[in-house]
């Protein structure tokens, strides 16, 4: 019975597994191909930036706890054992949330300068109330002990966090890193399949178990006939 049980829990792990790994090679990818210029002091990017750099640098510190600490709070055996570590982290994560959404918009803002278009920095802000509305919805069933959903809405916040990672990683493998609308159009179809992907992953037991359970077979009255002219 223990062996059928602890096989059960590892098969229930290897999908998470995948996803934090496929989570962890796409940033080393977009830090490699993005962030970069942070090692480079001659690249010319870094004039850019420093314009910014008093917003951008808590956004980035912010951005750095949540996205890394987040799926420490998907631990089963981590929340167990360590309890009190987990509230812990929960609360910086929600902090990080909460500091990095209006930071990353504000910056972006202040980024494009006036007379300049505000497509960018409407999706900064959609993206941005998405990640807080998410977050504090995950914090209220947190400290209200609705543990369930409080998971559930903690997967759609970690979700949308990694937005525009997934927008950086398209415009890199895509090659539309200098195409301002084909740039655009994939962070909002990223911003779009969050909340499909995250309820995918909330959903994932149950749709496992639907889809290998039986049909159900329709018995038909008796007397029916098979068919009717």
């Amino acid at each position: 019975m223990s062996e059928r049980l602890s096989a059960q829990r590892s098969s229930s792990l290897r999908p998470k597994f995948a996803v934090f790994a496929a989570v962890g090679a796409m940033t080393l990818y977009v830090l490699y191909h993005n962030e970069r210029f942070l090692i480079e002091p001659q690249n010319p990017i870094w004039k850019h930036y420093a314009e910014v750099a008093f917003w951008l640098v808590p956004h980035a510190l912010a951005g750095t706890c949540a996205l890394f600490l987040a799926p420490l709070q998907f631990s089963e055996r981590l929340r167990k054992r360590y309890t009190a570590a987990h509230h812990i982290v929960g609360r910086v994560y929600v902090v990080g949330a909460l500091v990095l959404a209006p930071l990353g918009a504000y910056g972006q803002y202040i980024a494009e300068g006036p007379g300049m278009p505000r497509e960018f920095t409407t999706l900064a802000v959609v993206d941005a109330v998405m990640l807080m509305t998410t977050t504090l919805v995950a914090y209220l069933f947190a400290i209200r002990r609705r543990i369930t959903l409080h998971r559930q809405w903690m997967t759609r916040s970690y979700a949308v966090a990694l937005v525009f990672f997934e927008g950086r990683l398209l415009g890199g493998l895509l090659g539309i890193d200098n195409n301002v609308n084909a740039t655009m159009a994939a962070i909002w179809s990223c911003m779009a399949l969050s909340l499909v992907f995250a309820e995918l992953a909330n959903s994932f037991a149950d749709i496992k178990v639907n889809l290998r359970a039986p049909v159900p077979v329709r018995n038909e009255p008796q007397g029916t006939p098979a068919y009717s002219a």
